[in-house]
């Protein structure tokens, strides 16, 4: 047995009820706007595969790379749980009534997101907001993920957050969790904005985000639910690693499928609980990105 195929045995027995089917990065669908350059794991503007309509709560998880003095002018959402992970460079956003230029104190209506953070926006019944990059020589690199909310007309709000680096290569951080009230959040309960994980964001669904930086040679484990969801059986784990080193990251999966830059996977007949064990098997350190959901 070659040692490649005995290391595939040994992990595989880590998590043997997992079932994990990889995406790669060229077969997701992919724009190039020119001031917009987009990759779209599933269905999408005009991307359409029916067989990646959604995974779980999850719907959409776009890896975007927007031009210097570009960007996404004022646009509506609706009945979708949205956040921007941000990878490289800065996203400014703006609510719709503040003008190109402007600024202000309330990070609801101005808030210019760089390296490490994370900005949420519940749509609810409506929101507008536009997003730029507004630098003068840098372009943005940023995940766009939107989730299905667990119920539409939820009030329109925002969060954010900041996970530094150091963190991240300590261990995978939870960044998301849900909303610790629940569906049946009061007025009061949704103005608290408790999350089930302390210190993450609410998010109206049965979905925790983790992110982790994994040293090469290195590994790092989540936990499925991170202890924070309701529905423990069958969760869907969509794991992802951005194109951020110049294809110089890759991970191993408890089944040895082999992730490099702008691929993702599959995991389901996980349980809440079980340990999703991945490994840094790349020349330079992995940015991994995980989506848990029922």
């Amino acid at each position: 047995m070659s040692a490649t195929k005995a290391a595939r045995n040994i992990m595989s027995q880590t998590l043997p009820h997992a079932k994990i089917i990889a995406r790669r990065s060229n077969e997701r669908g992919h724009a190039d706007h020119g001031w917009l350059k987009t990759y779209h794991t599933f269905s999408f503007a005009n991307y359409y595969d029916p067989e990646f309509q959604s995974f779980g709560s999850l719907r959409v998880l776009n890896e975007d790379r927007v031009a210097p003095n570009t960007g996404f002018p004022s646009h509506t959402h609706r009945n979708a749980e949205i956040f921007s992970y941000i990878i490289s460079g800065e996203l400014t956003h703006r609510d719709s009534m503040m003008g190109k230029g402007t600024s202000e104190h309330s990070k609801d209506l101005y808030y210019r997101i760089k390296r490490g953070d994370v900005q949420f926006t519940t749509g609810g019944s409506g929101i507008s907001h536009s997003e730029h990059n507004e630098h003068d020589s840098d372009w943005v690199h940023f995940l766009q993920i939107w989730a299905f909310p667990w119920k539409s007309g939820l009030q329109p709000r925002y969060h954010d957050l900041t996970v530094s680096d150091e963190k991240k290569r300590a261990g995978f951080v939870p960044i998301i969790s849900p909303l610790k009230a629940g569906k049946t959040a009061t007025v009061e309960e949704e103005e608290a904005a408790i999350p089930e994980v302390e210190g993450t964001i609410p998010v109206h669904a049965d979905l925790v985000m983790g992110a982790s930086i994994i040293a090469n040679g290195t590994s790092a484990t989540w936990t499925v639910g991170a202890g924070a969801v309701t529905s423990k059986a069958n969760r869907n784990v969509y794991v992802h690693l951005p194109m951020a080193n110049a294809g110089k990251s890759k991970v191993r999966l408890p089944d040895g499928t082999v992730l490099g830059e702008g691929d993702g996977a599959f995991v389901t007949k996980v349980n809440g609980g079980d340990a999703l064990k991945i490994e840094s098997v790349g020349v330079a350190e992995a940015e991994v990105v995980l989506l848990d959901s029922a």
